[in-house]
């Protein structure tokens, strides 16, 4: 591997609202590893360091640790992406997945004609894990591994609905409410309505508040505890399904978050 570092790379610069010296050894190599295996790889080393949250100089030691592993693979220009040791582990961990979990998503694809999404909960965003594709000609931009906010989407509003309303307020003031779309709900006051309402139906609408033709419902699969480790959504395109429609989908969406539970 080579030991050269990009002259056009910005000194180490911490990361807002978290200290260079953040986790451990442990806890930074793995930030550095998910940094690199995030979508649009291969990275380069100042990108995977912001990413990270980790100073360039330690990103670059960590990198060069993976890649003598075979964790990740040095390509031109000072870039990293994937190497064949973490593909391995992927197919590994992918092959172990319980197959009640396709089941249960393919179902619920099968009863509803849509796409299904499961997604799980990290920090301030939610991430993709499985998609299956509806049975409609057109194709969402959604993919595995994309990362999408809480305030807008389905899963995200099912997920911030069973939280403590002082964590709700606390990721408020910390990420704002961007918007996405001339729908997304960008105030904490219209949010918070919102969420009472998820609260009282049991799950969440998307009503093209993320992505413009596009309405999803969601809803929270709870962890152990009771606290959410993710979701399940059903995605239509809003031209060909109405509101009130999507709405049909509810039990069938409820009962596969029910099912997932005690699988995630």
């Amino acid at each position: 591997m080579s030991t050269d570092v990009d002259e056009d790379e910005a000194p180490d610069v911490p990361r807002a609202g978290r200290t260079s010296a953040a986790g451990s050894a442990l806890e930074k190599s793995l930030r550095v590893l998910e940094a690199v295996a995030a979508p649009g790889g291969p990275h380069r080393l100042t990108d995977v360091a912001t990413v990270a949250a980790v100073p360039k100089s330690s990103t670059f030691r960590i990198l060069a640790s993976l890649v003598e592993q075979g964790f990740v693979r040095q390509e031109a220009e000072s870039r990293y992406g994937t190497g064949p040791r973490l593909r391995e582990l992927s197919a590994l961990v992918g092959g172990g997945e319980p197959p009640s979990i396709g089941r249960i998503l393919g179902e619920l694809q099968r009863t509803t004609g849509q796409t299904v999404h499961l997604a799980l909960h990290s920090g301030q965003t939610i991430t993709y894990i499985r998609k299956l594709e509806g049975d409609q000609p057109f194709r969402t931009a959604s993919r595995i591994g994309m990362r999408m906010p809480l305030h807008s989407t389905a899963i995200g509003k099912s997920i911030l609905a069973r939280l403590p309303a002082a964590e709700v307020r606390d990721l408020i003031a910390t990420t704002g409410l961007p918007r996405r779309t001339p729908h997304t709900l960008t105030t904490a006051l219209a949010l918070e309505a919102e969420l009472a309402a998820v609260r009282a139906r049991g799950h969440a609408l998307d009503d093209e508040e993320n992505e413009p033709t596009i309405r999803c419902i969601g809803a929270a699969i709870p962890g152990p505890a009771g606290r959410p480790v993710g979701g399940v959504s059903v995605t239509t395109v809003a031209f060909l399904v109405s509101r009130e429609e999507i709405e049909t989908y509810a039990p069938a969406l409820r009962a596969a978050a029910e099912a997932l539970a005690p699988l995630l």
